[in-house]
């Protein structure tokens, strides 16, 4: 009889490895969670970041303070279907801050009338969840 007891698992030793095991489980679904809101994280700032260059590469818009949905930003390209519902959807805050003006003026040479004006400036775009900084430059 004690030859058959010998070979059973005590209590303790069946608390310690339920324990070891829920402490490994805890840590794999801790892992899963932080890897999930990291790449939900990264998405959106893909997301941010590919909105901001729609506004880099059209000069119309960025040099002011506005609300404009990205729709009106693409509305000489021909977008349809889901992206085109998602532009119409999203609607962005630019926040304009002009930092420095440089004005370059030849008054020694009365041969050259060229005036040339450099603003450099901030543009901070919002959007529902998330926000970029731009800094701009203009030429007049």
């Amino acid at each position: 009889m004690s030859n058959k007891a010998s070979r059973a698992f005590t209590l303790i030793e069946v608390m310690v490895s339920v324990m070891i095991i829920s402490v490994v489980i805890t840590a794999l679904i801790q892992m899963f969670s932080n890897n999930t809101h990291l790449f939900s994280q990264l998405k959106k700032q893909a997301t941010t970041n590919a909105y901001a260059s729609l506004f880099l590469s059209n000069h119309d818009y960025g040099f002011e303070s506005k609300n404009v949905h990205l729709d009106t930003v693409l509305s000489d390209f021909k977008v349809e279907g889901e992206l085109r519902k998602t532009l119409k959807n999203t609607q962005v805050k630019i926040l304009y801050q002009r930092v420095k003006q440089i004005d370059i003026r030849k008054n020694d040479d009365e041969k050259s009338h060229a005036n040339l004006a450099f603003e450099i400036g901030k543009s901070i775009l919002k959007l529902n969840d998330s926000s970029i900084a731009l800094m701009r430059i203009r030429m007049e």
